[in-house]
């Protein structure tokens, strides 16, 4: 049998083997021991609204976070059968305390926009690290109480009642805002602070700290590590009595 040649005169080149089926590009899983930055959709809330930043925070947080510290906490316990409470609770803040060590260096960002971020980031790392507690202490960190709790123990508000107040004023412009559209929030710069001291506050951290922090060589890695551990120790310590006062699961010994 001969082999066809093409009308060009040139011998046909052979078939060549179909390609191996390429998978679809996934992005590289973040690194368990790198804290997580808010979710994009969350960012255009609170740049839409920054007089309730913390409200929408805590509200996405027990959303978003509060399925993952309930698993957490079910697979510590299948790991670790008859763990105590209070020593899962120290498993999860020792993470977490180390997250934040590390959010001051997330944004990679100077000035107020990079300080804007590294308290958004180091506040949705506390907010992960509030419900972890409640789940160590077998408090469901997936109800809608836990957004109250976050904004008590972040002292945002002094007392629940009027977390839930403003809870509730954020839901209702989170649905009004997914209806009609955002207004005109003024000049970004202005947004941009607002929304910095808004998290600053939340976060436990002086905005004034956090933009010196991102301005001066050096200082962020020194200040900024300082400010967001010592913030989130004492935060962790507001939670661990709450939840402790409040879950059903049996305390146990405190480790040091």
């Amino acid at each position: 049998m001969t082999e066809s040649v093409p009308a060009d005169g040139q011998p046909a080149p052979a078939p060549s083997p179909d390609p191996a089926p390429q998978a679809p590009a996934v992005p590289p899983a973040a690194s368990p021991d790198a804290p997580e930055t808010p979710p994009a959709r969350l960012w255009d809330r609170m740049r839409e609204d920054p007089q309730y930043a913390p409200e929408h925070l805590a509200l996405e947080a027990v959303r978003r976070l509060g399925p993952e510290a309930a698993q957490w906490a079910r697979r510590a316990r299948s790991e670790q059968p008859g763990i105590a409470a209070d020593v899962l609770a120290e498993q999860a803040v020792r993470r977490f305390v180390n997250h934040a060590r590390l959010s001051g260096a997330v944004s990679g960002a100077a000035g107020l926009p990079g300080a804007v971020i590294d308290v958004g980031v180091l506040a949705w790392t506390q907010a992960r690290m509030v419900l972890h507690v409640a789940a160590a202490y077998d408090v469901d960190p997936t109800h809608t109480d836990r957004a109250t709790d976050l904004l008590v123990l972040q002292r945002v508000h002094k007392v629940a009642e009027s977390a839930r107040l403003a809870l509730g004023v954020a839901a209702g412009r989170e649905r009004a805002g997914a209806l009609f559209g955002s207004g005109g929030q003024g000049q970004l710069g202005k947004v941009m602070l607002r929304l910095g001291v808004r998290l600053a506050q939340m976060a436990g951290v002086r905005a004034a700290k956090r933009v010196f922090a991102k301005v001066v060589p050096g200082a962020a890695i020194i200040l900024g590590t300082w400010a967001n551990s010592s913030a989130t120790k004492d935060l962790a310590e507001r939670s661990r009595a709450l939840y402790r006062q409040h879950g059903t699961a049996v305390p146990g010994p405190r480790r040091s």
